[in-house]
């Protein structure tokens, strides 16, 4: 069997590319900090911003509200706090920014508290979204099962008391929009899709090829979707990995490989540089290097057992990685990887139940899943071990035995935390 060409032929190759692509990085870091230094000396800004989150919070007798706030026009994420209630906002408003003049560079590529006023909050029966978000609620009559649906379809915030369940469970991942969510969407459609083209094709046009045209028009509704639900960063960074890869399929070329992961990091470094101090960026790269990772070794496994094995596997591999910043250890995690499995299933019957009107009908369910607790343990590791875990990791794409120990490490990690925590 033939092999797929590889996207670099040469090492050499794949060096001058890397090379190259920094370089474009290193200009486009330098302009930045340009926009960073006239941001910061101005002595207040006027922009127009969505509400990310809002939520009460009472200090020394006195009441305000911290906002999460995101201005496209500035590209700029930032925190914030005003007195009005959280109830009184919408999704979209205008402030007034007070830059202080302390602010570091990496505080503005990061996520930064920026003193502001409220001048102005607009009407939400203007947005279209609201209409969908109104749409959903109305078939829940649990607040948190209502805040669930709509973050996992329309990147919408959780409730304090959901986002709490769900760090218990350890399925952040399947809460926030991302390319698990897209590659779901992704397979749905070009199935529907290509069940109302291939008779016409096969009539009409039997000399055209359904994955250009059927990913076309696929990439093009996932495009409009990423568009609609406000270009969450992680929704974003995985629809530019989306099309990258369709082009490389479209080529012929291989897809799983480390060299594309490499450009691909490079390259949304590049469109998106404030990714450099996202730690959900760092999380995905990092989890879709393991899934290649086992693909690597494990490829020619029966893929249901592949399927089992990158589920469970890639839970074991993160461990480490994970709890280097969120030290939170709980029993029930040990049911992520299951949990990720039957979202594959859940996600897209949901949208069909919803569509139909009958969403509710998995909220007895999920109501008993977020109401199970368990004791929690407060667990960190050394950022020096994480070092050594992800030299082990890059060694391990060179040679197996590499990778088995790698494997090895994070299961004793995984058993050592497990039996503590119960």
């Amino acid at each position: 069997m033939l092999e797929k060409p590889k996207l670099f032929v040469t090492l050499k190759e794949l060096w001058i590319s890397m090379i190259f692509i920094f370089l474009l990085l290193t200009v486009r870091l330098y302009f930045l900090y340009g926009d960073y230094k006239e941001f910061k000396e101005k002595p207040f800004f006027y922009t127009d911003v969505q509400v990310l989150q809002a939520y009460e919070k009472w200090k020394d007798d006195n009441y305000y509200t911290i906002l999460k706030l995101y201005s496209p026009i500035l590209d700029l994420r930032f925190f914030s706090r005003t007195k009005i209630h959280s109830k009184d906002l919408t999704s979209k408003i205008r402030v007034k920014l007070f830059p202080h003049v302390d602010m570091k560079f990496s505080d503005y590529l990061g996520t930064p508290f920026i003193f502001s006023n409220v001048n102005d909050i607009y009407d939400e029966k203007k947005n279209p979204k609201a209409n969908f978000l109104h749409f959903i609620e109305k078939q829940h009559s649990n607040k948190d099962i209502s805040s669930f649906y709509k973050a996992i379809y329309f990147a919408t915030p959780l409730s304090k008391s959901l986002r709490e369940s769900v760090s218990s469970l350890g399925v952040s991942h399947l809460i926030a929009l991302s390319g698990f969510h897209l590659s779901i969407l992704s397979a749905l459609l070009f199935f529907l899709i290509r069940l109302g083209y291939r008779p016409l094709q096969q009539r009409f046009f039997p000399y055209r090829f359904d994955l250009y045209d059927i990913g076309f028009i696929v990439l093009f509704i996932l495009g409009f979707y990423v568009w609609f639900v406000g270009f969450p960063p992680s929704l974003l960074r995985s629809y530019v990995m989306l099309i990258a890869g369709w082009v490389l399929l479209i080529l012929g070329m291989e897809l799983v490989s480390f060299s594309f992961l490499a450009m691909i990091v490079l390259v949304l470094l590049i469109i998106f540089p404030k990714l450099l101090l996202s730690l959900a960026f760092w999380f995905s790269i990092a989890g879709v290097f393991y899934i290649f990772l086992l693909l690597h070794y494990f490829s020619h496994i029966n893929k249901y057992l592949m399927t089992l094995l990158i589920s469970f596997g890639l839970f074991i591999l993160m461990l480490p990685i994970v709890h280097t910043f969120f030290p939170i250890t709980s029993p029930l995690q040990l049911y992520s990887p299951l949990l990720s499995l039957g979202f594959t299933f859940f996600y897209p019957i949901s949208i069909l139940f919803h569509l139909l009107g009958i969403g509710g009908i998995f909220d007895s369910y999920l109501q008993e899943l977020f109401t199970l607790h368990a004791d929690t343990v407060a667990f960190k590791l050394e950022k020096s071990y994480l070092f050594v875990y992800l030299i082990l990791s890059f060694l391990s794409i060179y040679w197996r035995w590499f990778f088995y120990m790698l494997y090895f490490v994070a299961l004793l990690f995984a058993l050592w935390l497990f039996i503590l925590v119960l």
